[in-house]
């Protein structure tokens, strides 16, 4: 039986999602939460074994979860149903560990289909992003470290090479503080890096920002 735990901020979808799951023999939703930190609560509390996650939520968004999850021990697969757009926001799920990621206007035997292949490792992504998605990981992989950063981990890398706190990051970049904290955690992990202050040197080296805006900043 697969273990499935609901991520949405929308009660309707979540309820819609429950129902079309719970008919299927081999698939049990073991719980449903509407925000992202509950997510991250519910994935301790009840084990799932896949997250269908969105990607637009309040108080943490998707991406905040995806960040948290990769320093988690429970470690359940995630399949992305999101209805935000854009090539980069597919590429930026996938390299923080989403196995699959699908608009919520797909299919719901696909949804099914990427909740079992989840359950195994496996991908399924929507076939309207999938070459652009390959095309791009390949390119961002030829960019030396900064390659491994997502293109919003760049944006907070080049915050943080500013001088700026996590506050004025969450300000600057529209996203909450315990976001842009995950954010932090998961670019230290990434460029093994010890603390924010060795990221924003390295962040400067690398030519996100001007020398000069740091120096500006801390006058």
């Amino acid at each position: 039986m697969i273990k499935v735990l609901i991520v949405d901020d929308h009660q309707v979808v979540r309820e819609g999602l429950r129902f079309v799951l719970e008919q299927e023999p081999d698939i049990e939703v073991v719980g449903e939460v509407g925000d992202g930190m509950a997510a991250l609560k519910a994935v301790h509390d009840l084990s799932p074994d896949v997250v269908l996650l969105d990607m637009m939520m309040p108080v943490l968004d998707g991406m905040g979860v995806l960040s948290a999850l990769r320093h988690t021990e429970y470690g359940p697969a995630v399949v992305v149903l999101t209805s935000a757009p854009g090539e980069e926001q597919a590429i930026d799920a996938v390299r923080a560990g989403a196995l699959s990621y699908l608009p919520k206007s797909a299919a719901i035997d696909r949804v099914t289909d990427a909740v079992r292949a989840a359950a195994t490792g496996g991908s399924v992504l929507d076939p309207g992003v999938t070459a652009v998605l390959v095309g791009r990981l390949r390119e961002l992989d030829g960019h030396g470290p900064l390659g491994r950063l997502s293109a919003r981990e760049r944006e907070v890398l080049a915050e943080l090479s500013r001088g700026r706190s996590n506050r004025e990051i969450a300000r600057a970049l529209s996203l909450g503080e315990q976001t842009v904290k995950s954010y932090v955690s998961s670019i230290l992990t990434k460029l093994d890096l010890k603390d924010r202050t060795q990221a924003a040197i390295f962040g400067l080296q690398q030519g996100l920002v001007p020398l000069g805006e740091a120096l500006q900043h801390d006058e």
